[in-house]
């Protein structure tokens, strides 16, 4: 097996200590970490100079939807239609592009890109025989026309389902928009036709090396339906994945916390390096509809949705075996799933690993308990960008925006993420927003809540290692871990690239 020497460099272990001159990998491990003294151990290593870069273990992205995201290509994008035409035109096209496919589906759209919301009529003008979804960026929200209302079985009738709502025009009348809950079958549905699994392997492959630009060596697919778990199996039997994959189990059916037969399947750490089971995924709020109980200059403010079936859905999964995972963005979610995890440690001890997914508004209350809990925070710094533009002026008196500091501070371990396909991927710049607080269009976010760059980087690799319960095995540089790895170009002014991926001691990517 060929033997690689790194050094010339910063190589940062995230180890205690946190630095070393010489990184030496045999194959697929890391063989030896320490002192630049050490390097005549291996007169015939292959020598790496580093030139001054920086040397961290690959990056985790411990949320992200790669399974969904791998699909795009095959949806129409209308993340930047400025009008109903436009959005009809471009629903005409995807239809033409896939005439046997039963459900249309579009993606991307953002209110904040247009001056309208669709609604069925507008996509019935598109003239179509077949359901049409136009799915929202956030993926926790939906428009759907006349033909998919009524695949659906939803009419004037219909009551909104627990924890969603349909939304009605003046009438009364179903207008198409289906919120949180709502629109999980409308998603569900429109999955079917790309559930192929030879052609979505190929989609998931190909998303994957792309991810490898980035510096990611490994992601947490944070809602991973049994139907793209046989599918990442399937990979990983015939090592064609390009990265390690942790599957975080959840029902097809996007935002219920039914997993139906899937706690009869492989539990949490099931599986190897390559592939393996996570905490399974519930939901404590919504993703629009986030629960809020807080107050704005003394003044009460009070929205959203809970999930009321949070307690019984998790204390199942944690009887079976199974870690958890709880999307909780507003205030009230996350009071939720601490309730949820409080009860857990009490049934399971320390033996089960907690995540609390967003972490959305929070307070000092919060970050203690979290603490106490050992709980971990997979949190999303690139979130400043979008959040910050929507709700800079909507400051709470006791509870935080994306409150990285109170949760570090508090002792709660962050781990690094990005919510692809939801917001951008790439872990250095979400870790320059995350530092600066600052959006692209210059408004500070909450700025007393920034986390250093480097303690970005430790949540991107050790932090998201311990959330997917892979530690032992990559997330810092020691002797008989994966040798996963990325090379960094820090400019001291603020700018960051990845110069080099390599995964299991291979070169996988090069900055031309």
């Amino acid at each position: 097996m060929t033997v690689r020497a790194f050094s010339g460099g910063q190589i940062r272990t995230m180890q205690a200590g946190d630095t070393a001159d010489l990184l030496v990998i045999e194959g697929e491990r890391i063989v030896d970490v320490g002192d630049r003294s050490m390097l005549d151990r291996y007169p015939d290593a292959e020598r790496r100079d580093l030139a001054g870069r920086v040397l961290v273990p690959g990056l985790i992205d411990a949320h992200n939807h790669l399974s969904v995201a791998a699909l795009h290509p095959r949806w129409a994008d209308v993340g930047r239609v400025r009008n109903r035409e436009e959005l009809i035109e471009v629903v005409r096209s995807r239809a033409l592009a896939e005439p046997a496919t039963r459900w249309i589906r579009c993606f991307g759209w953002d209110e904040s890109r247009t001056d309208f919301t669709p609604t069925r009529q507008d996509l019935d003008e598109a003239g179509l025989d077949r359901p049409v979804l136009v799915a929202h960026f956030s993926l926790h929200q939906g428009v759907v026309n006349s033909v998919a209302l009524d695949e659906l079985g939803i009419g004037r009738q219909s009551p909104d389902p627990p924890g969603g709502e349909i939304l009605r025009d003046p009438s009364g009348e179903p207008s198409g928009f289906l919120l949180e809950r709502a629109w999980s079958e409308a998603h569900r549905r429109s999955m079917l036709d790309y559930a192929d699994p030879d052609r979505w392997a190929d989609h998931i492959v190909t998303r994957a090396e792309e991810l490898l630009s980035d510096g990611i060596t490994a992601v947490h697919d944070a809602a991973c339906s049994p139907e793209a778990e046989a599918v990442y199996r399937g990979l990983a039997r015939s090592r064609r994945l390009p990265i390690s994959v942790v599957m975080l189990p959840h029902s097809a059916a996007l935002l219920s916390n039914d997993p139906n037969d899937r706690l009869d399947g492989p539990v949490s750490g099931e599986g190897d390096e390559r592939c393996r089971v996570g905490a399974i995924k519930l939901f404590a709020d919504g993703g629009i509809a986030i629960a809020i109980d807080a107050t704005i200059g003394g003044r009460p403010v009070r929205f959203g949705m809970v999930m009321e079936d949070l307690g019984t859905r998790g204390r199942d999964a944690a009887d079976r075996g199974f870690s958890i995972a709880v999307h909780a963005i507003g205030n009230v979610g996350v009071d939720a799933a601490l309730a949820l995890f409080e009860e857990v440690r009490r049934l399971r001890g320390a033996d089960c690993l907690l995540r609390l997914e967003h972490a959305g508004v929070t307070g000092p209350d919060q970050w203690r308990r979290l603490a106490s809990l050992g709980a971990i925070a997979v949190v999303q710094p690139g979130f400043v960008e979008h959040v910050g533009r929507g709700v800079a002026d909507m400051l709470f008196d006791d509870h935080h925006w994306l409150a990285f500091r109170g949760l570090q501070d508090s002792g709660v371990e962050l781990a690094g993420s990005s919510d692809d396909p939801c917001a951008p991927v790439a872990p250095l710049w979400g870790a320059r927003r995350g530092e600066s607080r600052a959006t692209s269009t210059g408004v500070l976010f909450e700025p007393d809540q920034s986390v250093p760059f480097d303690d970005w980087l430790r949540a991107y690799t050790i932090g998201a290692a311990r959330a997917g319960g892979q530690e032992e095995e990559r997330g810092s540089l020691a002797r008989g871990k994966r040798a996963d790895l990325a090379v960094l170009n820090l400019d001291p002014g603020g700018a960051a690239r990845v110069d080099e991926t390599w995964v299991a001691g291979e070169l996988v990517y090069a900055k031309p």
